[in-house]
């Protein structure tokens, strides 16, 4: 047997602390070397003389808790031969967590009344109570020895906290001090400690100082990370000129300018400004125009694509679907009118073609699309990830919109800005309200304009909360409600979660013996499915209407036609999944029912209810949910209840789910380099990372004489793949 003498952070598992426990934290958690070990950071500290809090558990959470026995009583089961002991713990301020064990004789001279230890195991519920059900357990005198804090890391079933504690200070023990990646002049400037006793610390803390000094250093190297990746990105993207697009007098863009029938905000003249400053210059344009739902960013959009075709090039704007690329193409050519009619019939002298190109296209028309974006007689092309092939082409793509940029990886976007002899422009829409944080760190490498005024004509929207689980009257009122929508004339939106076809369910484990007391499980249903409730509908609280399907799942021409149909008034109702969610405007539509609307995201809700009150008629958006008052799933829906303004939602989403899921757009199907950082509570360091990112990119532009930091951005955001630009930069 090799005895391990020293590690480092590139060292696999297996020879410091065996195969067994390697093993199972290769497969349970994916730690494969001893640096993925130590940078699985405790998720929280538990002082060693306090309980934890057992208030706000979550259903379906691994936790780890220490808490103290204050009552146990063992029982036959009922259905099978076995012994159960059900063990009431107490976190002292009141309230009490169910454990249950089955067939726990080794348990019986242990699990006694005043033990205190950790309990670790997977939130259930049974018979409207929490509980956890055969945890795993420790006592804490023989699990923590004399050091003051418990450190609680996240953990999955099969190897529990103190299982990774041991292996941790193992490693520990036998790690080298890593070579520092942060320059010794920043950690001085910002009082940062070194990086090993920083890992050290976060593990092992003897004081409450050493907690946040640890964290603090490790949130530094997060921060730097991300930001070294997008100071790259930007040095990139000015490298290649772009070319110049001035204001032409006379041309397209002042022709629509004197055809719209309304007077644009003060935020689109000013957004408007500033980009075609950008337009005008040879170096290479990357904004993100971000405003809330309806704030007009179309018209932005339109705006720059046509000072672009004034300069004798052309546009691309690609959209994240193809109900959405085709409403956008029928949106532009409504608002061009005549100037989008080349070479037609009552064509305006000056105008242009707006082209949809989409993968869906029949032959014939396919062939033609492309050829009109080869040949430049398109001065507009809208398309979905079919423009990116590399068989289609453009005279000369002078811009690129992009629509709904969280939808689209980096290298799909790069892709289209690849093309040509020189660089395109390029314009990146968000109706996604996004707090100034999440777009310093996720969209740091472009610049940010904000549309927070709502042109004028737009109706106001109702928000109500519909608890159907509460008092199903509320829910048949909601049925009434449409027919009346209808009666005058509008038209409804019905919003469900899931397609249907298949089961939908999540995988749940069910216990051996469900009478039990204690074997209980989340048996909540299956997320409601388009099509399910459409039919149930048809047939019952919604006969007489007509009522079309809208999904994913449709073959294009199928979505197409059935969105035309709604357009056109020939549908009343639309029961739909989130397809609907961006860029569909049917003004005539007032109303939408958000089924299970617990299922969604604050914003993704916000995002649904803009659908409606688009034209003169005033809005209602109704969400419908069986989760009781004073969980945390009703909370966000009165959230969305209760507000229109789009960025505080943004930023109430943002505090609600986890941040990894804004984070994750910067990685690429890897495990996380990020695991400290928070958007809200770190804006100081991400603000400060920044500047000291771009000082070192501006002096060195591929981090040669660097390669700490070098490494530290691979770490951070992603694979070779990922950040392959380091070495394009």
């Amino acid at each position: 047997m090799t005895v391990v003498t020293q590690v480092d952070l590139d060292t696999p598992l297996l020879g410091p602390i065996g195969k067994k426990a390697a093993d199972a934290l290769s497969t349970k958690l994916g730690l494969h070397t001893v640096g993925d070990l130590v940078r699985h950071y405790p998720r929280r500290y538990v002082d060693r003389g306090k309980l934890t809090d057992i208030a706000g558990l979550e259903l379906g959470e691994h936790v780890t808790v220490l808490a103290e026995v204050e009552k146990v009583t063992m029982r036959d089961m009922r259905h099978r031969r076995g012994k159960l002991m059900q063990v009431v713990i107490t976190d002292g301020r009141g309230r009490r967590l169910d454990c249950t064990f089955f067939n726990p004789y080794k348990l019986k001279a242990v699990m006694v009344p005043g033990l205190r230890a950790l309990f670790s195991g997977q939130v259930s519920r049974f018979r409207d109570k929490l509980q956890l059900t055969h945890p795993e357990f420790e006592p804490i005198e023989e699990s923590e020895g004399v050091r003051p804090f418990v450190s609680i890391y996240p953990a999955t079933q099969g190897f529990d906290s103190w299982q990774i504690a041991r292996c941790v200070r193992q490693v520990l023990e036998l790690l080298d001090d890593p070579t520092d990646p942060l320059p010794e002049s920043l950690r001085r400037a910002e009082g940062l400690s070194d990086l090993g006793r920083a890992l050290r610390r976060i593990h092992m803390p003897e004081t409450e100082a050493d907690q946040y000094a640890a964290k603090n250093r490790l949130v530094w190297d997060e921060a730097m990370g991300v930001q070294l990746a997008l100071a790259l990105r930007r040095k990139r993207a000015v490298q290649r000129p772009a070319a110049a697009n001035p204001h032409v007098p006379g041309g397209l863009l002042e022709a629509f300018d004197a055809r719209l029938p309304y007077t644009l905000t003060a935020g689109q003249r000013s957004v408007g400004a500033e980009i075609a400053a950008d337009l005008a210059s040879e170096t290479p344009m990357n904004r993100l125009v971000q405003g809330d739902v309806g704030a007009g960013k179309t018209v932005v959009a339109l705006r720059a694509m046509l000072q672009v075709v004034d300069s004798g090039r052309q546009a691309a704007m690609l959209a994240p679907t193809e109900v959405l690329a085709a409403q956008h193409a029928r949106s532009l050519r409504s608002l061009l009118g005549p100037l989008a009619q080349a070479g037609e019939l009552g064509g305006a002298e000056q105008a242009t073609r707006v082209t949809l190109l989409s993968g869906s296209l029949p032959a014939a028309a396919k062939k033609k699309a492309l050829l009109e974006a080869q040949s430049g007689e398109a001065g507009i092309v809208v398309g979905t990830h079919a423009l990116i092939q590399d068989r289609v082409g453009f005279a000369e793509l002078g811009l690129v919109v992009v629509d709904e940029q969280h939808r689209f990886g980096v290298e799909q976007r790069d892709a289209l800005r690849g093309r040509g002899e020189k660089a395109p422009h390029l314009l990146v829409m968000t109706a996604t309200p996004i707090p100034r944080t999440v777009a310093m760190t996720v969209y740091g490498d472009l610049e940010v304009s904000a549309l927070r005024e709502l042109p004028g004509g737009r109706s106001p929207i109702a928000t109500t909360v519909v608890p159907a689980g509460e008092k199903p009257t509320w829910l048949e009122r909601v049925w009434k409600r449409i027919h009346e929508e209808v009666a005058a004339g509008h038209q409804v939106y019905i919003v469900c979660p899931r397609v249907g076809g298949d089961t939908g369910k999540d995988d749940t484990e069910f216990p051996d013996d469900p009478d039990d007391a204690g074997a209980g499980t989340d048996e909540r249903r299956a997320p409601l499915a388009v099509l399910e409730v459409a039919p149930q509908l048809a047939e019952g609280p919604l006969a007489g209407l007509r009522i079309g399907v809208l999904h994913g799942k449709l073959p294009p021409d199928e979505k197409d036609a059935v969105m035309r149909a709604f357009d056109a008034g020939e549908l009343d109702v639309l029961v739909a999944t989130t397809v609907i969610e961006v860029g569909v405007d049917v003004p005539n539509s007032t109303a939408m029912v958000i089924m299970d609307a617990d299922r969604f995201g604050l914003s993704q809700l916000h995002q649904l209810r803009g659908r409606v009150g688009r034209g003169s008629a005033p809005g209602v958006c109704l969400l419908v949910t069986d989760m009781p008052a004073g969980t945390t799933a009703r909370e966000r829906l009165d959230a969305v209840a209760s507000t229109t303004d789009g960025f505080e939602l943004a930023r109430m989403d943002l505090e609600l789910r986890r941040e990894g899921d804004v984070l994750g757009s910067l990685q690429s199907g890897r495990r996380s380099g990020l695991r400290l950082l928070s958007l809200l509570r770190h804006e100081e360091i991400i603000a400060k990372a920044r500047v000291r990112a771009t000082e070192i990119v501006d002096g060195d532009p591929g981090l040669v004489r660097h390669p700490g930091l070098h490494a530290l951005v691979a770490e951070t955001v992603g694979d070779e793949e990922r950040a392959a630009y380091l070495d394009k930069a």
